[in-house]
């Protein structure tokens, strides 16, 4: 059974998307205390966040920061607030999905079982993939390259090994969104620049940030 933590004040929805994830046999429960949210998490070990933008004390943006500090643990946002920059704000800090408000709880649930399947179906793929000595294991989330190993959200993850399958040629853009997001629409071209930003620094810290290739009209590529 999923753990799904909830990070959200409005106690009626709160209680709602509960409700409503404990008949799909999920374990869900909310945050109770907002200045405790990194301890909740800590504590509970929940294998996927809902997170509202507007909390009290600190934000949601600062919460997924904290989290991804220790954790690639898929987070979906759930907000109000639907300005694109919200939108590319919470794939900058970490985000793998964002639902608007207000949604219906069958949105819901299937972006949450889909991001669930997405993430935890490694299972059964290969134990690692390789490119110029550097080493995916997408079943672990992580990227090594000597000594080094940083971790990596869900997005980063799936990004590194279509890129790594594909090793050799160029994946355009829209291949990327399409196979990674199932071409859900607040995925576009500037969210996915965003995504291979974050890569290029993560992998820039363990000296190999040219590894991901961009040629204009082609793509992304590694190798």
């Amino acid at each position: 059974m999923f753990k799904i933590m909830i990070v959200e004040d409005d106690q009626t929805i709160a209680t709602a998307l509960v409700d409503e994830l404990k008949k799909w046999q999920y374990d869900a429960f909310c945050v109770t205390d907002f200045q405790k949210v990194l301890e909740t998490f800590s504590e509970e070990g929940p294998q996927l966040v809902l997170m509202d933008i507007n909390l009290p004390s600190f934000n949601g943006y600062h919460w997924t920061q904290e989290i991804r500090k220790r954790s690639g643990v898929p987070i979906i946002f759930i907000s109000s607030r639907t300005d694109e920059m919200d939108m590319v704000m919470a794939i900058q800090m970490g985000a793998d999905d964002f639902i608007q408000k207000p949604f219906t709880l069958t949105v819901v649930i299937a972006k949450v079982r889909a991001l669930l399947r997405r993430t935890y179906d490694y299972a059964e793929s290969e134990h690692y993939l390789s490119a110029e000595n550097v080493i995916l294991k997408p079943n672990e989330s992580t990227i090594s390259y000597g000594d080094e190993t940083v971790e990596l959200t869900n997005n980063e993850t799936q990004i590194m090994e279509v890129l790594f399958r594909n090793k050799g040629t160029f994946v355009s853009r829209d291949a990327i969104i399409t196979k990674l997001w199932e071409s859900e629409s607040f995925i576009d071209d500037n969210t996915l620049a965003v995504n291979i930003s974050r890569l290029r620094k993560k992998l820039k810290e363990m000296g190999k940030e040219d590894i991901i290739r961009t040629k204009k009209g082609a793509g992304y590529g590694v190798g």
